[in-house]
């Protein structure tokens, strides 16, 4: 299993109006069927400047995720540069989840 992640960090002079942003966008990603889900997470850092946030999007595969990049990423990348610019700083990586664990406390 294959998370990408985008962890973005958001000026506070626009941090309402990317939330919000934010919110649609995660769908449109979806949308383009290479993921089975997303989880949107803020990161718990004090800054006075800034907030900063993780989406993680769970590939349903290594080939999904080539093919994202190939076909979708760029367009969707740019459509946030265009509206936020540097107010917006990202960068992303790729996890491979080796092994999960649940408790269930039934």
């Amino acid at each position: 299993m294959i998370i990408y992640n985008v962890t973005l960090n958001i000026d506070k002079s626009v941090h309402k109006e990317w939330l919000e942003w934010i919110k649609e966008h995660i769908p449109q990603v979806l949308a383009t069927g290479k993921f089975k889900e997303a989880k949107l997470t803020k990161v718990l850092v004090e800054d006075d400047e800034s907030e900063t946030y993780s989406v993680q999007y769970r590939a349903h595969s290594r080939e999904a995720l080539e093919t994202y990049y190939a076909e979708h990423s760029e367009h969707l990348k740019q459509e946030g540069l265009k509206r936020f610019g540097d107010k917006v700083l990202s960068f992303r990586t790729e996890l491979e989840v080796i092994d999960e664990y649940v408790i269930d406390y039934k």
